[in-house]
């Protein structure tokens, strides 16, 4: 079937924008997020996730219009100043960037791609997905088709996003207009594994609709699409991958735990181990991030709410939870061990991102070795260049240093980027500091302890 797709992006973090670019290459297309900020950023070319290519975003983006107002100009800023958008008249080709929902109703193929969190007792939080939902519907047309790339639990789609597109645009799902579901896979920081390289999962409402939605995606991802028969078994096999890979850290987090306590290291089991063939060789860590640390919750509240209690999932992600306690107890014992005074001690955590070498933040773990050195009185100091000092503090309430100017009692390295093979640790420590190296990747020599 022909499909003259006008395509709207709402969303425009880690998954969108990469998207959003690879789109405009071939169809127009219109980026929109809610945020003020982030659209400005990305009109001057900048963005603060390092996923797209600063050429491709100048040369792809189209110029949008707008004007700025002071507070005396325009009466009732919450802020004292607010970006106005002259409203779009058509859909250009490449991309133009917007913060306007009534710009939605120029596209008839939408692609939701806001976060899906976790609140504060691991539950599923809808609330993006079910904002962007309304958002859509107050502007949904008779023959538009709604695709989410957001990770859900199987059957979040059609029974928590449909319904809500029902009530805001009075259109009949099925009848008058469509959906698809197509979980992202992009990997932050990864320049190899790229969008376009990825296989892409596909899914719609109905055999057509899903030959469109997989004809869509297919005419941008060069490694090739996979058509599955229904939303939920696509919604499903995005649960999966990330609760497996969890499962399988899990695993080799649990041997580091029993390990340390036989004193042997957990890499050099690992190493023998992996002569073998057909083992898989996963390493111990933090487990983090948007997808690993927080999909498996949405495959168990499903469950759960089918009367099923999952076992090997939650125990996998208590064991994953743990690991960030674990470090800090550790670090805590090798310091008694070289007569360290513990209350008022200075410690040292170098990284902050969930991995290495990207600036994402989002559930990064490394928050519980703070945390836990903390409450046992320890002062501590958090390096990482590579994030946005304003967001670690808004989201957790904690100022990174910019420069590392003395010596610490205990160093623990947490992120192994790349520039931090270029520090001077003599100039962070000394003779009597503990460090400890939870990525494996210093010197032995070096470290009184790793995982």
């Amino acid at each position: 079937m022909n499909y003259n797709h006008q395509i709207a992006i709402v969303g425009l973090g880690y998954v969108g924008l990469p998207l959003a670019l690879e789109f405009s290459k071939k169809y127009p297309v219109l980026g929109f997020d809610t945020s003020n900020e982030r659209v400005n950023e990305l009109n001057n070319g900048i963005d603060r996730t390092k996923e797209a290519n600063e050429d491709d975003l100048l040369d792809y983006t189209n110029t949008f219009v707008h004007r700025w107002f002071t507070k005396e100009e325009f009466e009732g800023s919450a802020d004292g100043e607010v970006v106005i958008y002259e409203p779009l008249t058509r859909m250009s080709n490449g991309l133009t960037f917007s913060t306007n929902p009534t710009d939605l109703a120029l596209a008839n193929t939408y692609i939701v791609t806001v976060p899906t969190p976790i609140d504060n007792y691991k539950k599923p939080d809808l609330t993006p997905l079910i904002k962007a939902s309304e958002t859509i519907g107050k502007v949904l047309k008779r023959g538009d088709i709604v695709i989410y790339e957001s990770t859900v639990y199987p059957g979040c789609t059609e029974e928590d996003c449909v319904p809500v597109l029902e009530k805001m645009s009075g259109l009949r799902y099925n009848k008058d207009f469509f959906c698809g579901y197509s979980p992202e896979r992009i990997n932050p920081g990864d320049k190899l594994n790229t969008l376009t390289k990825i296989k892409k999962v596909t899914s719609g409402s109905t055999p057509d609709i899903a030959q469109i939605v997989n004809d869509l995606y297919g005419s941008i991802i060069t490694a090739g699409t996979h058509l599955a028969p229904s939303i939920k078994v696509a919604e499903a096999s995005k649960a999966i991958e990330n609760a497996q890979r969890d499962v399988n850290i899990s695993f080799v987090n649990e041997l580091a735990l029993i390990f340390d306590r036989m004193g042997i290291d957990t890499n050099d089991v690992i190493e023998a181990a992996a002569t073998k063939w057909n083992f898989l060789k996963y390493k111990p860590g933090l487990v983090g991030g948007h997808c690993i640390g927080v999909d498996p919750y949405y495959l168990a509240h499903k469950a759960e709410s089918l009367g099923y209690h999952p076992e090997v999932i939650l125990s996998g992600r208590r064991v994953n939870d743990h690991m960030g306690q674990f470090v800090a107890n550790k670090v805590i014992k090798l310091m008694i061990k070289k007569n360290h005074k513990i209350n008022g001690a200075k410690a040292l955590i170098i990284g902050f991102a969930f991995k290495e070498n990207c600036p994402d933040i989002r559930n990064s773990r490394v928050i519980d070795i703070h945390d836990e050195l903390a409450q046992f009185g320890l002062d501590v100091d958090i390096y990482d260049p590579w994030v946005n000092k304003a967001q670690v503090k808004l989201e957790y309430g904690i100022d990174l240093i910019d420069v590392i100017e003395n010596s610490y009692d205990a160093l623990i390295l947490a992120v192994s980027h790349d520039i931090f093979n270029d520090l001077d640790l003599s100039l962070m420590t000394n003779c009597n500091t503990v460090i400890f190296d939870s990525k494996s990747v210093m010197s032995r020599d070096l470290v009184d302890g790793r995982l």
